[in-house]
């Protein structure tokens, strides 16, 4: 997590997530002067959509309330990561593990720049993506992006 608030909001929403039944993603809070947000992205197996995102605000609402861990004012959103996300954060990660995924590198390996591959692991900041024949060690600083594959 990128900061403390972004730290506490994703440990009290954890009963939240679980009681919705989705999965909290990532979490980004945005300080700006009268204008902070607190944005949490949410997935569950199959996607998540307007009900869940409403319910998941309505559980997180209330343990937010209680603990009060933003002193000014924000604005409470609640999102899916939707499909041209990039995975960034370990978490997001690790929780995709199995998914395929799209690469697109800044230099090529191999002669290969952009592929389509199963993500099989997180460590050190290097993901593993299976390509059939290879499975390639990748730096997350050296891609452009890493993101779920969707076809459709």
């Amino acid at each position: 997590m990128a900061n403390k608030t972004e730290e506490l909001a994703l440990r009290l929403s954890e009963d939240a997530a679980q009681e919705v039944g989705v999965y909290v993603v990532d979490v980004d809070y945005k300080k700006a002067p009268g204008a902070s947000s607190l944005c949490f992205y949410i997935d569950k197996e199959g996607g998540v959509g307007i009900d869940e995102c409403e319910a998941f605000s309505r559980a997180v609402e209330k343990a937010l309330d209680e603990a009060d861990p933003i002193a000014e004012n924000y604005t409470l959103e609640v999102s899916s990561p939707g499909v041209d996300r990039r995975l960034v954060k370990e978490r997001e990660f690790r929780y995709y593990i199995g998914r395929e995924v799209d690469v697109k590198l800044f230099a090529a390996v191999d002669g290969v720049k952009e592929f389509t591959g199963t993500l099989r692991g997180y460590e050190n900041k290097t993901a593993s993506i299976d390509c059939g024949d290879r499975i390639y060690k990748i730096p997350v600083k050296c891609a452009a992006y890493i993101r779920l594959s969707f076809v459709f």
